[in-house]
């Protein structure tokens, strides 16, 4: 499962490991959520014929094209890789309409087996190497009753790998830049190839760490989110250190 992620590089940066033709001037965005506008990497033919990558910006929120009302459709912002051929939702856009959700870290939420209930404690997980992370994904583009449109994408999610499975039993489906062209091809004779690439990262590709309470909020969208929970436990022990002090000084004055 993957519902939170962030893109905190440079656009340049992103653009350049990426490779597509749009120039973006995008903020830093560290806590993004479903429903919200995400950019995602696709392939298309252009006015000149030939086939190119490009940035779209998109709802996080995948729509099949038989839904009729939106409202009353369940939100969906993962899609598991084995029900990509057999599910009639996921079915027609994983034979045309591959994409990447680009990243540089996403969040998930460890629940101990006695607290399901409970909010759960939370990890960043990042590449090792530091590069953005290119998270296969599915799109559709659904039109409404009236003709109105809209964008919308979901990730695709893999079972975790050995260094993750204690966090969560699932991941998203992380491919390496040498396979982007495979799975972002929308020709439907590429679709067993692309379904290959759906495996989880080798244990040497991923790092992660415990963060704090802050990602939980949706609103909560800086840089505070992804300091590490040990460097928030220490923070609070000077502060209650300091404050503890005081109090004394105050009653010797």
């Amino acid at each position: 499962m993957c519902g939170r992620f962030a893109i905190t590089l440079p656009p340049e940066a992103m653009r350049s490991f990426f490779r597509y033709r749009e120039q973006p001037n995008f903020p830093p965005r560290y806590n993004i959520a479903p429903t919200q506008p995400v950019p995602i990497l696709v392939v298309r033919r252009d006015a000149d014929g030939r086939v190119g990558r490009h940035m779209q910006l998109v709802r996080w929120g995948f729509l099949p094209h038989f839904v009729k009302d939106p409202r009353s459709f369940p939100l969906i912002f993962n899609a598991r890789s084995e029900s990509l051929l057999t599910k009639a939702s996921f079915s027609a856009a994983f034979k045309r309409r591959r994409c990447l959700f680009m990243a540089d870290a996403f969040y998930e939420w460890r629940r101990e087996a006695k607290a399901r209930a409970a909010a759960g404690r939370p990890y960043l997980v990042h590449r090792r190497d530091g590069n953005p992370l290119g998270l296969a994904g599915l799109w559709e583009t659904w039109v409404g009753p009236d003709g109105e449109e809209l964008d919308t994408a979901c990730i695709v999610t893999t079972a975790a790998n050995g260094a993750t499975a204690a966090i969560h039993d699932r991941l998203p489906a992380i491919l390496e830049p040498e396979s982007f062209d495979f799975w972002l091809d929308p020709d439907e004779s590429s679709a067993d190839r692309a379904y290959a690439l759906l495996k989880p990262p080798g244990n040497e590709v991923l790092d992660f760490y415990e963060i704090g309470p802050l990602i939980n909020k949706v609103a909560n969208d800086s840089a505070d989110v992804q300091v590490p929970l040990r460097v928030v436990a220490a923070a609070r022990c000077q502060t209650t250190s300091t404050e503890g002090l005081a109090a004394g000084r105050g009653k010797l004055a």
